[in-house]
Order: structure tokens, then C-alpha cells, then sequence
């Protein structure tokens, strides 16, 4: 490596992160599962078409994509009591294990002739039962080991993991369904959750992810702590928001395309790849906006995905919602790493697994119910009015959360100079809110609003 490039890397904010000891184990096992997972997004239906019989194959192919998903959102509400108090490694591992076991399961059985389409969704479900957990370990684990300021790039370097998977694992799937048909690539993705368990049970020692030192939180205590802290609540809303409005584009999108526009599959192909390309790009980039406001700029970021919608539902050319798409993409992984940040900066250490999981199984529900709208809204106001509805909508629920953001602003402006005999005790609460504390269960920290930045 010449000595440019290594002072560039090294001045990267992405350096801390790729060469942290604990996590140059972890992103290689992370990387390899995150392609599986964007093989199987193409498997997970095909199979189910294959299965399903021909005149309900709607409902099956419906129902096995929400099995793939929704089951993790039953896992992160009923499994608090029996893995708050895990290891970040081990939620993710875990998670891990059941996912290679459960989707392993499926070629064998689709080998032997006993694979029916019922067992089918129901090994689908049972696979993810603990990705929220699975996914709150990862982040924890993230905010752990790299110090604060280092947030926002562990969570941009994950997030561009799974968007170059997104780019590449639906070409890969292709081809091995060519080959082998829709069974090898749940092989595939089987074997990439082997190699992520290992790499979170065995390659990553005891002691490298350090434990806070007061661990006593209620298994309902994620949902608990967003409550009580006004900037977590609202910053759910707003992700539910805007996930859920973003729904309905996986149904009129191809509708509109096919229908409207009389294209070929291309032509969405098109404009999925556009949106993938725009997402590697906006995973590099979010490193870079440490230094930016992170509230601002998170609101900001759902005002101009909105309105960079808007063009797929007015009527504009092919190419203009093309490019257009894939601007909003670029602005998709910068949301997730922001909000992401936001919740573990206002969150205790030991009540971070908790809370993410809940966070997790929030977003995990908003996508497929949004989807679910999509059908009556397609129906009643056609593709275009669909999608227009839906930029419109995103935007207007930005324009929502920052006028709510500038009140609050206004409304907690610092006191003039005077008043500055209050105890500094007072001062530092919402510091001391912060500390892994069992008071943290307590109204002490509905002090954190908005979260520090």
C-alpha cells in the first residue's frame, strides 16, 4: 500500500472502526451473512411460487415475505425476560444459530419431497424469531467498543455492508436459481448465519465487549425507557412513520412499470439497482456527517426522500424517476445510522440491547404493514396515485417532526447568564440520566430531550 493511500485511509473516520481490534473479527462474518441475507431476499418468494399451489399463490408468496420478517417483532416483545441480561455477542450469535438451523432445514427437507408450502412459512417464521436481538447485539456491540464519536461511522460501516449485499446477492441468488433452483440459495444463506455465528460465539473473546456495571433492568424496559424519553419516543414515530409510507412503493412500483409505463422487468430493475447504487454511496458518505447536527439532519433526510419520490407519482420520464430513485437511496442508509446513533447516545449501556430491540421490532413491523396498505391504496387510487401519495406523505410527515423540533428548540433555549446560580448538580442531570443505572428505570431520565449530540 503506497503511503498515500494509507494516510488517506488512516484520516478516513472510517479507520477507528475497520481497525478496532474486537470488530476486524466481526465485519468479515457480518459481510458474508449480509450477502446471504440479500440472496435470499429473491429465494424467499421464488420458492414460495414454486410450493404454493397456483390458485393461492398470491397469499402464500404474501405471507411467506412476512414470515421472513414480522416474526421478529413476537421475538423482541415476548423474549425480553430471557435475553436482556445477555451478551451483545451472544444476542447475535444466537440469533445466528437459529437462523442457519431454520433455513437449513428447508433444502433438506426440499430434498427428501417433504417440504410443503405450510412448513415452508413456518421454518421461515421460526428463522427469525430473534433477528430484533439479533440486531440490538450488533449495535450494542458497536457502541461498546468504539468510543461516542465513533457511532456514526461503526453504524454507516454496517450499513454499507448490507447495501453492497443488496447491490450484488440478488445477481448471485440468479444464477444458483438457474443452477441449482430456489432451495440452494437458502443453502447459501444457511451456511453465511454458520459463519457469522462463529464468528460472534468462538472468534470474539470473553472479555473484548465490555459490560456495564449495572445490568438490573425489567424485561419490558426498552419500550419503558422510549417512553419516558420525549426524543426517543418521537424518533420512533418518525422512523414508523416514514417506514411504514415507504411500504406501498413495493407494490405500486412494479404495478406502475408494468401497467402504466408497459416496460419490461428491466425497467424496475432499473430502478432497484439505481436505488442500491445510491445506497452504497450514502453508506460511504455517512461517515462524513459526524459533524453535522444529527436531529436536523435526520428530519431533513425524510423531507428530501419524500420529496425526491414525488417525481415516480407527477407523471415524469422514465429516466428523471430512474436518477431520482436512486438519489433517495443514497439517503436511505444515512437515516438508519443517524437514528441509530440518536438512540445509543440517549440510551444507558445497560439498557441499550433492550432498547434497540424495541426499536428493531418497531421498524421490522412499519415495512410489511406499509406494504400491506399498498394493495387497497393501488386499488383505489392506481400505481401513480400510490406512489404519489407516498412521496407526499414522507415529506409532509418531515415537515411534521421539524416543525416539532424547532418548538422544542425554542422552548429549551438556554436562560440568560442570571440564572446561572442554579446547582450544577441540576445542570449535569441529563448526564447523570445517562449513567447504567437502575434510576435509569425511573423518571430521572425523561430528562434526556433531545438526545445529545
Amino acid at each position: 500500500m503506497s503511503p498515500n493511500l494509507s494516510g488517506v485511509m488512516r484520516s478516513s473516520p472510517y479507520w477507528p472502526v475497520i481497525s478496532h481490534r474486537t470488530l476486524r473479527r466481526v465485519l468479515p462474518g457480518f459481510a458474508v451473512s449480509s450477502l446471504g441475507d440479500g440472496m435470499a431476499v429473491v429465494a424467499v418468494s421464488w420458492l414460495a411460487i414454486e410450493l404454493a399451489p397456483a390458485a393461492d399463490r398470491s397469499v402464500w408468496v404474501a405471507l411467506a415475505a412476512a414470515a421472513y420478517t414480522l416474526s421478529g417483532a413476537v421475538g423482541a416483545l415476548l423474549l425480553g425476560r430471557f435475553l436482556r441480561h445477555r451478551p451483545p455477542t451472544q444476542l447475535a450469535g444466537w440469533d445466528a444459530v437459529l437462523r442457519a438451523g431454520a433455513l437449513g432445514a428447508i433444502p433438506v427437507l426440499h430434498v427428501f419431497g417433504m417440504l410443503g408450502i405450510e412448513g415452508y412459512v413456518a421454518l421461515l417464521a421460526v428463522s427469525s424469531v430473534l433477528h430484533a436481538w439479533g440486531q440490538a447485539g450488533v449495535y450494542t456491540l458497536i457502541a461498546r467498543v468504539l468510543p461516542e464519536r465513533d457511532h456514526l461511522a461503526g453504524n454507516a460501516v454496517l450499513s454499507g455492508v448490507g447495501s453492497i449485499a443488496t447491490v450484488v446477492g440478488p445477481s448471485l441468488a440468479t444464477l444458483l436459481i438457474v443452477f441449482g433452483g430456489p432451495a440452494t440459495v437458502l443453502a447459501v444463506d444457511a451456511a453465511t448465519f454458520l459463519v457469522l455465528a462463529v464468528t460472534f460465539l468462538v472468534a470474539v473473546p470473553k472479555d473484548a465487549v465490555p459490560e456495564p456495571e449495572d445490568d438490573r433492568a425489567s424485561r419490558t424496559v426498552g419500550f419503558a425507557v422510549v417512553r419516558r424519553i420525549p426524543a426517543l419516543s418521537g424518533l420512533l414515530a418518525l422512523s414508523f412513520a416514514f417506514f411504514f409510507l415507504f411500504g406501498p412503493v413495493y407494490v405500486a412500483l412494479p404495478l406502475h412499470v408494468s401497467d402504466d409505463l408497459g416496460a419490461s422487468a428491466g425497467v424496475l430493475a432499473a430502478f432497484y439497482t439505481a436505488f442500491g447504487i445510491g445506497a452504497v454511496l450514502g453508506s460511504v458518505l455517512t461517515g462524513f456527517l459526524s459533524r453535522w447536527r444529527l436531529w436536523p439532519t435526520t428530519v431533513g433526510i425524510v423531507i428530501g426522500f419524500g420529496a425526491l419520490m414525488l417525481p415516480l407519482g407527477l407523471g415524469a420520464p422514465t429516466a428523471v424517476s430512474v436518477v431520482c430513485f436512486g438519489v433517495a437511496g443514497l439517503l436511505w442508509p444515512p437515516y438508519s445510522s443517524l437514528s441509530t446513533t440518536l438512540f445509543q447516545r440517549s440510551t444507558p449501556s445497560a439498557l441499550l440491547p433492550q432498547t434497540l430491540a424495541a426499536n428493531s421490532a418497531v421498524r421490522v413491523l412499519s415495512v410489511p404493514l406499509g406494504t400491506a396498505l399498498g394493495g387497497p391504496l393501488v386499488a383505489g387510487l392506481g400505481s401513480v396515485g400510490a406512489l404519489r401519495l407516498s412521496g407526499a406523505g414522507i415529506a409532509m410527515v418531515g415537515v411534521v417532526a421539524a416543525v416539532a423540533l424547532t418548538l422544542h428548540a425554542s422552548r429549551t433555549r438556554p436562560k440568560p447568564a442570571a440564572d446561572a446560580t442554579e446547582p450544577a448538580g441540576d445542570a449535569d442531570a441529563g448526564a447523570r440520566c445517562r449513567e447504567p443505572s437502575a434510576s435509569c428505570e425511573k423518571s430521572a431520565c425523561a430528562c434526556i430531550a433531545p438526545p445529545v449530540e
